[in-house]
């Protein structure tokens, strides 16, 4: 096995006990970038001199003795998460050339953790979309088929850890941006429960609903790197003071007795028969090892699309207005007024997503149509938030297809907007109510990956990643690899 195919747990072992370094660990994962990411363009900025230097630090502190889970582990961060002295663009034109001024917690927690960062990984642009088709730079492309989309939008980031650029990487998840490109790439994505990890330092799309979390090879990596980026943060009221659980301890627990919930609603129309097979084996399996499966409703679920689609645009459209052409980032030259400066600054800086979720978003908060569309959306998102936490109180866990096909194809949902945004239609719904959620690899359809969902409560990622962990152990997609 080549370096760069470990995973977290092994590498760090082997590092532990000076069987390798970090250094050669970062350049395995460097030239792998160098091998195939002009194929799958799943990286928009390398620093490979900062992270060889960040890799002989941690050789530095390992030689002294000092442990830790991800000291000396290469990682790759989404484009929209503040790296302080190196590029963060959101995928957008708008920012082409905004070097950061600090970094995010959760970059700054990795950094202490001796974690390397390798590179900045392409996305939809300020996360708007599901497939990284949106971004300013080029589509990313599916390893297990370069004509797809790895889905998004974290897709970079999952692209990347489907074909082994790095060990683990960072992605955010708004509406299920980390779980549907871990779907469409078979690997693991985490989305924490809301607040679970810090805000701060990440590019706003949906403040309401954003948070960052990993997309890793295995289940237990997902949790050891959300034990570094989890906790309270004083630069970010939304992250209570609750404790953070070491989240790889209790993994081996048995499912005997555990009760999963499973709603009729996520296995109907517009689900692909493969994909619908691929879920119920899973479930099956889940019985095997000793869970008990609940036949459940969640009537207010269909409803979910239509919210998020009211929700985030009008978020986004107050969060990106600070895009003006005046204080940072692109600034139109052919301006005469100041009017004009706002007007083609932003004309010409954002692309076709971000316009129309503006203007979508600036429609729904204007007079007279904020109580008939935005307040209505926040009325129904607390039926939803209630129906998942009702169910939940009575269960240990809620398990769904993550998406409801395979990958589709590069350009297949680009002019049709609605039918692109029906892609979130399983993962919205946990996004909207903050619970934890994570997707898992069950299977494959003419050789492209299906994933798994399973939806914990507040704050018990535990719990989810115990479930996924021990269906992990005893089936083996999770092992297979892109041939690119």
């Amino acid at each position: 096995m080549k370096l760069n195919e470990l995973t977290i747990k092994q590498a760090s072992e082997k590092l532990a006990k000076g069987e390798i370094t970090s250094v050669e660990l970062t350049k395995a994962c460097l030239a792998r970038i160098k091998e195939i990411d002009g194929k799958i363009k799943a990286c928009l900025t390398v620093c490979e001199k900062e992270a060889l230097d960040e890799a002989k630090a941690a050789d530095e502190r390992i030689a002294k003795g000092e442990k830790g889970n991800l000291l000396g582990i290469p990682y790759i961060a989404k484009d929209n998460i503040l790296t302080k002295g190196i590029r963060t663009t959101a995928a957008s034109k708008i920012l082409e050339n905004y070097i950061a001024p600090f970094d995010a917690t959760i970059i700054k927690k990795l950094k202490e953790a001796g974690a390397v960062l390798l590179a900045k990984s392409n996305l939809d642009e300020f996360a708007h979309g599901a497939s990284t088709e949106n971004s300013a730079f080029g589509p990313t492309h599916n390893p297990w088929d370069l004509e797809r989309v790895p889905g998004g939008s974290s897709g970079g980031s999952a692209a990347a850890v489907a074909s082994d650029m790095c060990l683990f990487a960072l992605g955010t998840d708004t509406g299920g941006s980390i779980r549907c490109p871990a779907s469409f790439c078979g690997v693991v994505g985490l989305k924490p429960t809301y607040g679970r990890s810090s805000r701060f330092g990440l590019m706003a799309m949906t403040s309401s609903t954003d948070v960052p979390g990993p997309l890793t090879k295995t289940v237990e990596d997902a949790g050891l790197v959300l034990s570094t980026i989890a906790g309270n943060d004083k630069n970010d009221a939304t992250t209570p003071d609750v404790e953070v659980p070491s989240f790889s301890e209790n993994l081996e627990k048995s499912l005997k007795g555990l009760k999963i919930g499973c709603p009729e609603e996520y296995f109907g129309q517009g689900l692909e028969p493969e994909v619908k097979k691929a879920v119920e084996e899973a479930i099956k399996k889940l019985e095997e090892l000793g869970a008990k499966i609940i036949p459940i409703r969640l009537p207010y679920s269909k409803y979910g699309i239509p919210v998020y689609y009211i929700i985030t645009p009008s978020e986004i459209s107050s969060n990106l207005a600070k895009f003006d052409g005046i204080r940072f980032g692109f600034s139109s030259e052919e301006a005469k007024d100041l009017q004009e400066i706002y007007a083609k600054s932003r004309g010409q800086g954002f692309g076709p997503e971000a316009k129309r979720r503006i203007m979508l978003g600036t429609y729904a908060l204007s007079a007279g149509y904020y109580d008939a569309y935005y307040l209505q959306a926040q009325k129904v998102r607390t039926k939803i938030k209630e129906e998942l936490d009702s169910e939940l109180e009575k269960l240990d866990a809620i398990i769904t297809p993550t998406q409801p096909s395979p990958a589709f194809r590069i350009g297949e949902c680009s002019n049709d907007p609605l039918k692109m945004y029906l892609e979130d239609i399983f993962v919205t719904g946990a996004s909207l109510a903050g619970l934890p959620a994570i997707s898992v690899p069950c299977g494959f359809s003419e050789g492209l990956p299906i994933g798994m969902q399973l939806i914990g409560k507040r704050f018990d990622e535990e719990m989810i990643l115990n479930i996924a962990h021990n269906y992990q152990k005893n089936t083996d997609w999770h092992l297979q690899k892109p041939k690119i």
